[in-house]
């Protein structure tokens, strides 16, 4: 077979998971392999993970857009997005804390909201 990958992946057995729909969905999966440019994954079901995803690797501290390039029945690979270098991860724990601080600002905001308009 052909390798037309520019960047060789590693063969790993990573847990890894990917989230869509405003990432209130998510799905767990096993990297399988892995390279800076994108990885193959296996997961049950395929079919209900769209095209574009975000993907989280907590082992490597990895969290970002991805695009499926091919999909099986339990099996997918993605390539991460153009639009992402390699400098500009944002962190998996730092991508938890700001969504327990944006979770903690929201009743302090209602409240804040609530106290102005009764003056």
């Amino acid at each position: 077979m052909l390798e037309r990958r520019q960047f060789p992946r590693n063969r790993v057995y990573y847990g890894g998971m990917v989230a869509f729909n405003a990432r209130n969905s998510t799905l767990d999966c096993v990297v399988r392999n892995f390279s800076q440019r994108g990885a193959k994954i296996e997961f049950e079901n395929s079919a209900i993970v769209p095209d574009r995803v975000d993907f989280e690797v907590a082992r490597r501290g990895l969290s970002c857009p991805a695009r499926l390039v091919w999909r099986d029945q339990n099996a997918a690979g993605l390539m991460f997005s153009e639009e992402r270098e390699m400098g500009d991860v944002v962190s998996l724990d730092w991508a938890r804390k700001l969504r327990t601080s944006e979770r903690a600002n929201r009743p302090l905001k209602s409240r804040l909201d609530q106290i102005l308009s009764e003056h």
